[in-house]
C-alpha cells in the first residue's frame, strides 16, 4: 500500500537536492541545506526537499551534509565538535541554519526526505519527526542506521511509520536479485522507495529488471543527482518515479511539459 508521503502530489516526483541554490551569480551567498535554499525550492514549486541530518556538540539535529566544515569554510572540525550557536553564526550570512524541528515548523507544506548521516542522529531524530510522519521519509546509506531511526520514531509515539527508502545493502540485494530473475519481496517489504544513482563504479544500477521488481512491490524508484533536462526526460520515460536534482526549478519545468 502506498505511503501517505506520496499521496496527493505531482508525478513524476521532483526532490530538491538540499533545497535550491539559485543559479544566478547574485545568489552565490546561499548555502545548500539553508533556510534560504529551502525557501527558494518552495517558491519554485517543489513539494519534496531532500536534506541531511547531523548532530552538533549540543546534541541538536541540524540539516548539514558533510561530516566536517572543511568544504564550506575550510574548517576541519566535524559537525559533532561544533556548538549549535557557532554553526548558526556561520550560516547567518548564507541563508540561515535549520534544525530538523525548525524546518518542519517553517515549511509545513513540504515533504522532507531526510538522510540520517550519523549514528548519533538516529535516536534523537525520532522524537522530532514523530508527529510529522505523513510527510517525512527517513533514509541512510546504512540500513542499520535507517532502521534505528525508524524504530526511534515509532518509540516516540508516532501513529504512522515514516516513509523510508532502502540503504546500500538493500539496493545491492535488489539489484542482484532482479538481474537473475529472483523475487526481492523480502528485501522490499520494509521500504517505500529505492533512491539510487543511475550508475555506480561503472555499473548500471537503474535497469529495466530493477524497475519492474520495485514497481511490482509498490516501491518507487528515485534517481540522484539529475541536473540535465535530457536525462530527466530519459529516466522518467524509462519508468523512474522521480529525480533528485540540484536544479529543482529546471526539473519542475522540464517534467511538467510531459
Amino acid at each position: 500500500m502506498t505511503h501517505p508521503y506520496f499521496a496527493g502530489t505531482r508525478h513524476p516526483r521532483v526532490l530538491a537536492h538540499r533545497g535550491l541554490v539559485p543559479a544566478s551569480a547574485d545568489a552565490a551567498w546561499v548555502w545548500e541545506n539553508s533556510a534560504a535554499a529551502f525557501a527558494a525550492a518552495h517558491a519554485a514549486g517543489a513539494e519534496y526537499i531532500e536534506t541531511d541530518c547531523q548532530v552538533t556538540a549540543d546534541g541538536d539535529v541540524v540539516l548539514f551534509h558533510d561530516d566536517t566544515l572543511q568544504r564550506l569554510v575550510g574548517d576541519p572540525r566535524s559537525v559533532s565538535e561544533v556548538r549549535t550557536a557557532e554553526l548558526r553564526t556561520l550560516f547567518e550570512d548564507h541563508g540561515g541554519l535549520l534544525t530538523v524541528a525548525e524546518a518542519l515548523d517553517a515549511f509545513p507544506d513540504i515533504r522532507f526526505n531526510m538522510d540520517v548521516k550519523t549514528d548519533a542522529a538516529a535516536e534523537p531524530i525520532g522524537a522530532l519527526v514523530a508527529a510529522h510522519t505523513e510527510r517525512v521519509l527517513l533514509t541512510s546509506f546504512s540500513d542499520r542506521r535507517r532502521r534505528a531511526a525508524v524504530a526511534a520514531t515509532m518509540s516516540a509515539g508516532a501513529a504512522l511509520r515514516p516513509a523510508t527508502s532502502g540503504g546500500q545493502s538493500i539496493i545491492l540485494a535488489v539489484r542482484a536479485a532482479s538481474a537473475v530473475g529472483l523475487s526481492p519481496t523480502r528485501m522490499l517489504a520494509e521500504v517505500d522507495a529505492l533512491q539510487i544513482p543511475e550508475r555506480h563504479s561503472g555499473i548500471r544500477v537503474v535497469t529495466p529488471a530493477l524497475l519492474r521488481a520495485a514497481h511490482a512491490h509498490d516501491v518507487e524508484v528515485h534517481v540522484w543527482t539529475v541536473n540535465e533536462p535530457a536525462d530527466m526526460r530519459r529516466l522518467v520515460d524509462a519508468g523512474v518515479n522521480g529525480v533528485v536534482s540540484d536544479r529543482a526549478d529546471l526539473a519542475l519545468r522540464t517534467l511538467s511539459q510531459g
